[in-house]
Order: structure tokens, then C-alpha cells, then sequence
């Protein structure tokens, strides 16, 4: 969806695109200041914001349906949309490119989850010795840093994140204030019943490992559950054969039943891993964006999708 709002003429945006190490401006006819556009940079803070701001401003997503949020490159439009935005909702250290612009970024409110969200570590376990294999460029350019930012995938996190937005849009538009805080509140009681159902519905696993392509999903040990990657931090790294063996013992050891592959990147990881291991491969959907498949779906509906394949592979 596309905003006429937020729309450059084609000179000024190709300027915007390709200005390098200058800042992100709007033109003097079409700033942000009164723009009724909010962007995000990947789907689940789209999802919150969609959800607070109601009819108040519409949401755009700079990662397109399918694409891989970590490899984002901002083209013409992306920055047309950026510099015109009254506000950029994104968390740090998950996408360059939207790192870079929010810095870059002049006129346009910015909200990085990471400051309002209450971020996890990653696991220890990942050493340098899993990105064996990479290139330097891959590498750097899934550098989550220590902090892991796939928070979404906690639903009273993505509560927090949606009080936050309703905080800044209040700041840009008090007289829709209490809108926007009444439907953060709605926001909020559908996020806690989808906790419920996370806490009851994973309670009685036989099985309490789970093995993912990437380590997206670590925030899923809130509930009691032991996370192993394949890939470590990178969805499309390649494992190193003692990684690989390490896992096939994990996976006998435990009886795990099922490895998990992901909706945005290839399974031939997870593929040739159960393969190796005698067992089945299912899909986890990082909820990092929507694909042809899953167009109509949203967040609950994905997230209640994850919980039932859990509950399958894992015997609940």
C-alpha cells in the first residue's frame, strides 16, 4: 500500500536515493510535518502500528511481502516514503539499511523497539565457529549484535512496543490521543490472550527442544522450551559439519521429531539435517513478513499457526 501522501516527485526522490552520506529531507511542499504516514521496517511492526493507529495514519512496511527483512535495500521508493513519514518504527541491529536511514533520517519522528522493549541475549553458544563458511559481507550483514531483536515473537513484547507507538503518535496527533491509547489497550488484551494460549498449549510437551534453521526464535524459551539452531544468527549461512553432527546427536538424544524450517529462506538446511537425522521437517514462520502463502494472515493467525506445529512436533 502506497501512499499518495507519500510520494516524491521522481527528481526529488531519485535525489533522496541517491544522495549517499547526505541526510533524508522532504521537499518544501511535502514534509512531515502533518503527513499521515507512519513506516515500518518489517511486518510485525506493521502489524502494531496498523493496530494503534487505526484510521489515523496509514502504515507502510519498507520490507515488500516475501522479501528477506535482513537484506533490505532502501530503493526510491522506501526513501521517498522515509523522508515524508511522520514517524519510522524499527529495532536496531536487525535491518542495516533502516539503521543507517534512521540516523540519516531529518523531519521524521523515529522509534527503535529495542529502547522500549526489554530485549534477551542471544544464547552464548554461538561462536564465531558457526559462521565458518561465511563471507565476511554475509556476516556483517546479519550482525545482530549481543542483543537479540526477534522479539516479536513474545506476544507481551509486542504489547509493550504497541504502548510505545501509541505514546509517539499521541506526541504527533493529541487530539486522536486517547484513540490511539484505547486501541493499544485492544492491542494489548488479544497479545495476552495469545500469551495464555503459548503458556497452556506448550505446557505438557513431551519433547521440550526445538531445532530452527536460524536463531530466530529464541524467544520462545520464555515458555519453557530449549531452542538449537542450524544456522546460527544468519538464515542463510552454511553449517559446519561439526554444527551438523552436534545436532544429530542432540536430535537422537531427545527424540525430537521434527526440524523446522523457515517461510523467507531455503530449507535445504533443515532438509538435509532431518534427512541425516530420520525425521520429518515442518515450517515456523519467523513472522519477519508476509509471502504469497500467508497474504492473508496476520500476526495471531501466524502465531496460533507456530503454536500448533509446535504442539504436533513436539507431542503436547
Amino acid at each position: 500500500m502506497t501512499s499518495r501522501r507519500a510520494l516524491l516527485p521522481a527528481t526529488a526522490a531519485l535525489a533522496l536515493a541517491l544522495s549517499g552520506c547526505g541526510a533524508l529531507t522532504s521537499d518544501s511542499t511535502s514534509g512531515s510535518e502533518g503527513s499521515e504516514t507512519v513506516v515500518a521496517g518489517l511486518y510485525p511492526l506493521q502489524y502494531v502500528a496498523q493496530r494503534v493507529a487505526g484510521d489515523a495514519f496509514e502504515v507502510e512496511n519498507l520490507t515488500q511481502p516475501g522479501g528477506e527483512p535482513h537484506d533490505l535495500e532502501l530503493g526510491i521508493g522506501q526513501t521517498a516514503a522515509l523522508s515524508d513519514a511522520a514517524l519510522l518504527v524499527y529495532v536496531d541491529s536487525l535491518q542495516p539499511a533502516v539503521d543507517e536511514a534512521a540516523e540519516e533520517v531529518s523531519g521524521t519522528e523515529v522509534l527503535d523497539a529495542a529502547t522500549v522493549v526489554d530485549l534477551i541475549p542471544f544464547e552464548d553458544e554461538h561462536s564465531d565457529e558457526e559462521h565458518e563458511g561465511e563471507d565476511e559481507d554475509d556476516h556483517s550483514g546479519h550482525d545482530h549484535g549481543e542483543l537479540d531483536p526477534h522479539f516479536w515473537l513474545d506476544p507481551l513484547r509486542m504489547a509493550d512496543l504497541g504502548d510505545a507507538v501509541a505514546e509517539r503518535l499521541a506526541e504527533i496527533d493529541p487530539d486522536e490521543a486517547d484513540s490511539f491509547e484505547e486501541r493499544a489497550a485492544e492491542l494489548r488484551s488479544d497479545l495476552e490472550t495469545l500469551d495464555g494460549e503459548y503458556t497452556e498449549g506448550l505446557a505438557g510437551c513431551e519433547i521440550r527442544t526445538v531445532v530452527t534453521n536460524h536463531d530466530a526464535f529464541g524467544y520462545l524459551e520464555g515458555y519453557d522450551l530449549e531452542l538449537a539452531s542450524i544456522n546460527g544468527f544468519s538464515p542463510d549461512a552454511e553449517p559446519t559439519p561439526a554444527a551438523l553432527a552436534e545436532l544429530q546427536d542432540l536430535i537422537e538424544d531427545t527424540g525430537i521429531t521434527t526440524v523446522f524450517s523457515e517461510s523467507l529462506v531455503s530449507p535445504q538446511a533443515a532438509e538435509v539435517l532431518a534427512a541425516d537425522a530420520g525425521v520429518d521437517t515442518a515450517v515456523l514462520d519467523t513472522i519477519e513478513g508476509l509471502t504469497d502463502d500467508t497474504a492473508d494472515e496476520d500476526y495471531l493467525s501466524l502465531m496460533r499457526s507456530n503454536l500448533a506445529a509446535l504442539q504436533e512436533a513436539n507431542r503436547c
